[in-house]
């Protein structure tokens, strides 16, 4: 797999299964439902998070500004609770409809929202997908170790040949 400000080692090549399909990802790719680690687990990201996920974010917007692949300081950004639940509602709709695919970092202990992994097209790159991810503040030690499960997991569970996700080691 190949990650923007990845150094040669970290590439790898595999060919691409996206640019054969008109879809981000083929028709027939069962979608991931979550990753689980000892240190926390992913699960698609909807509305019932709501109230966690502004939680999450708005008490750790400048760590989060700070996070390698958030550079145009467009997010994160002042929005009310009904907003982000509008938000969330737009990246579920998004992975039903699989044109993204956003995750809920969770607690494994608490189940408390501490994270977020977005998985997106983009399509004016030479990659075929772009992940970002985040945690709060509070949780700032696991930043790298969510780098390295999900850049893990993109290049073994999904179909992509190249994707686009800043790096942290």
């Amino acid at each position: 797999m190949t990650f923007a400000n990845a150094g040669p080692r970290d590439a790898l090549s595999r060919r691409s299964t996206i640019r054969r399909v008109t879809a981000f990802v083929p028709p027939d790719f069962d979608v991931p439902r979550g990753l689980e680690t000892s240190e926390f687990f992913l699960e698609p990201l909807g509305p019932q998070h709501n109230s966690q996920d502004y939680d999450a974010w708005t008490s750790s917007m400048e760590h989060i500004a700070a996070t390698p692949g958030y550079p145009d300081g467009s997010w994160p950004r002042a929005m009310t609770l009904d907003e982000n639940r509008a938000d969330l509602q737009r990246h579920a709709d998004d992975f039903l409809n699989r044109a993204g695919f956003t995750y809920t970092v969770l607690d494994p202990g608490s189940r408390d929202v501490i994270g977020c992994v977005y998985i997106y097209p983009r399509p004016d790159s030479d990659h075929d997908a772009c992940a970002l991810s985040w945690v709060r503040e509070s949780h700032a030690h696991l930043d790298t170790p969510l780098w390295r499960a999900v850049s893990e997991w993109l290049e073994t569970d999904w179909p992509f040949g190249s994707v686009e996700y800043a790096s942290r080691a």
